[in-house]
């Protein structure tokens, strides 16, 4: 009897233990996706005012050239035809600037990328971009963009770490063997890895932006390549489109 006594009293004492174990997990689980969102919604949030900066700049840009159109109209009717073409010349250098603009196809895909590489630009960042995004994706919207923003701010914060002569970023996005394909170099300085894992290159960070991407595309039976060679980091992903 005192036997089976302490027999159950060690099966009670091992399940006692497993599920505080798995209540364990489930807490910690919850905490890393309470964390996520909430680095989701504050990489939403810095989104939505990059986009809101970049419109900013085009309703500027809009009132620029009213001005201009009305200023070659008085040089027009005036006869001032010499003046009048060194001005158009002007402005086809200065639209050649302004003309930046990325169309992937997907209008959510454009504000994000395009606003991303507007802050690229103002960083100096040297820029190589062909990007362009099948009709139709298993993704939602919201995920794509999700990846996209997660992709490029990571590669624009690691270009920020450098001096400005050694910063550049390539990018490419398409459709390769029946997958949507996105690629993105960039340079990079030191890079922080723990057991096997890329971690943010922030203090206090862990990398939410790079298990936000794992996991969309983890969601749709991708593939993600991440690679650092000496002042360089790439990072690959392929998904069933």
């Amino acid at each position: 009897m005192n036997i089976l006594i302490v027999i159950l009293i060690v099966l009670f004492i091992l399940g006692a233990g497993f599920w505080a174990l798995i209540f364990s997990r489930r807490l910690m689980y919850n905490m890393i996706d309470k964390r996520i969102e909430r680095f989701q919604s504050e990489l939403i949030e810095k989104q939505v005012r990059e986009i809101q900066n970049m419109y900013r700049q085009i309703r500027g840009w809009r009132h620029d050239y009213r001005n201009h159109i009305q200023n070659m109209k008085i040089q027009l009717s005036n006869g001032d035809y010499g003046k009048l073409s060194d001005y158009l010349s002007q402005l086809a250098d200065d639209l050649d600037t302004v003309d930046t603009v990325i169309k992937t196809g997907n209008v959510m895909a454009d504000a994000i990328l395009n606003s991303k590489l507007s802050v690229a630009e103002k960083m100096n960042i040297r820029l190589n971009v062909k990007a362009n995004i099948p009709e139709k994706t298993r993704m939602s919207d919201v995920e794509l963009c999700s990846l996209l923003g997660n992709l490029l701010d990571n590669a624009v914060e690691a270009c920020a770490l450098l001096p400005e002569k050694e910063r550049f970023m390539r990018i490419y996005i398409g459709k390769l063997k029946g997958q949507l394909y996105l690629s993105v170099q960039n340079s990079a300085g030191a890079v922080r890895k723990e057991k096997g894992m890329y971690l943010s290159t922030k203090e206090g960070e862990h990398g939410y932006g790079l298990f936000r991407i794992d996991r969309v595309v983890k969601k749709y039976g991708g593939y993600v390549n991440r690679q650092n060679e000496e002042g360089v980091f790439a990072e690959e992903i392929m998904i069933p489109v």
